[in-house]
């Protein structure tokens, strides 16, 4: 069972891994719902030795359809990527990002979803990291070819659980959007307004500190406490399954399971016929 530094690392202890002599692999995954394509950003300045991800293109599969608006990858593409980006067997792995730490969720979950074991979430970000005092660097990074190996032809089946949309009721639902999506006030990316019925409200910047770290433990734990979730299995959705990714974090930060509906709300409301709430908290 994972625990908080299982998942999280910070800017300070990544600091004293690099300069003790230890070998991270970095991983830059910038991306944000009104700048997906993150690699400008990452050329003006990254830290030393990261490798540009593209959520996009590498941690998600457009040419699956019905799955909502980003598919998971499968098996072999994250391999093939994960050995451009120079991901080794024998090195951990430290993904980042500088907005709301749904890039980095969204890398962490598909790695270990790969069956990649040494995935951490830096915390707080780019932003803790240039406040630690940390080194910069631009331009592109070139690594060697990496050795990573991918076992699991299916993310949809593999290292991480998932529900599908059959599925979801066989768990306690949280619903990681802002609160006026959730309520159905308006929705400004798909099709119909509202959310899964049953599901409850938390969204995923509600778990993070006004410096981009994550709550601390204790008051993780209160909010799944406020919500009236307990022992029960827990699954996870969002918008198209990007966010949804930093709550899983959080909840595996606790030592809770939880699965992710990967489609999200953008394949439940355009399928027909199935239910919509309105309204809420639930």
């Amino acid at each position: 069972m994972a625990t908080r530094s299982g998942v999280l690392i910070t800017a300070d202890d990544l600091m004293r891994c690099i300069a003790g002599g230890a070998e991270v692999t970095l991983l830059d995954v910038r991306w944000q719902l009104s700048q997906p394509d993150g690699y400008a950003p990452y050329l003006h300045e990254h830290l030393p030795g990261a490798v540009y991800v593209s959520l996009e293109d590498e941690l998600s599969d457009h040419t699956v359809a019905g799955r909502g608006r980003h598919p998971l990858p499968s098996g072999p593409a994250v391999q093939a990527a994960a050995r451009r980006w120079g991901v080794r067997d024998d090195r951990p792995v430290v993904v980042y990002d500088d907005w709301n730490r749904a890039g980095s969720a969204r890398a962490w979950w598909v790695l270990r979803a790969a069956g990649l074991p040494d995935i951490r979430i830096l915390d707080g970000g780019l932003s803790a990291w240039k406040a630690a005092g940390g080194a910069l660097e631009s331009g592109p990074v070139d690594p060697d070819p990496g050795t990573v190996t991918v076992n699991h032809d299916d993310l949809y089946a593999a290292a991480m659980p998932t529900l599908t949309a059959e599925q979801v009721n066989e768990a306690q639902l949280l619903d990681a959007r802002a609160p006026e999506r959730f309520r159905g006030d308006f929705e400004p990316v798909d099709p119909v307004a509202g959310h899964i019925p049953g599901a409850r409200n938390l969204p995923s910047p509600s778990l993070l500190a006004d410096d981009g770290t994550f709550l601390p433990t204790a008051d993780l734990a209160g909010l799944l406490t406020d919500r009236g979730v307990g022992d029960e299995p827990v699954g996870v959705y969002c918008g198209s399954g990007v966010t949804a990714a930093i709550v899983i974090a959080a909840l595996t930060a606790l030592g809770r399971d939880a699965a992710l509906f990967p489609g999200s709300w953008s394949q439940w409301s355009s399928e027909p016929g199935r239910p919509v709430a309105r309204g809420g908290p639930e």
